[in-house]
């Protein structure tokens, strides 16, 4: 679509105290798909567990789209 970004983010979750899955930090922004993806597959091996997602934007008219998901693995939490 003619004048359509995508924005590509990676996040890893760890457990609280119930066991619920919190942010481990702040979502971040990847360059590629590829890297958003491999950024993700390696925090899940060390947290409880990892997303990556793109997120279609429309800076003239300031909308963005919803997320989809690219990877997953783990426990995830919210991230939208």
């Amino acid at each position: 679509m003619p004048g359509t970004n995508a924005i590509l983010m990676f996040l890893a979750f760890d457990r609280n105290a119930r066991g619920d899955a919190i942010p481990a930090f702040e979502p971040l922004q990847a360059a590629s798909a590829a890297e958003a993806i491999d950024a993700a597959d390696k925090l899940a091996e060390v947290h409880a567990g990892a997303v990556a997602w793109r997120r279609d934007v429309q800076p003239a008219v300031g909308e963005m789209g919803e997320p989809i998901i690219l990877f997953q693995r783990g426990l995830i939490g919210d991230f939208n």
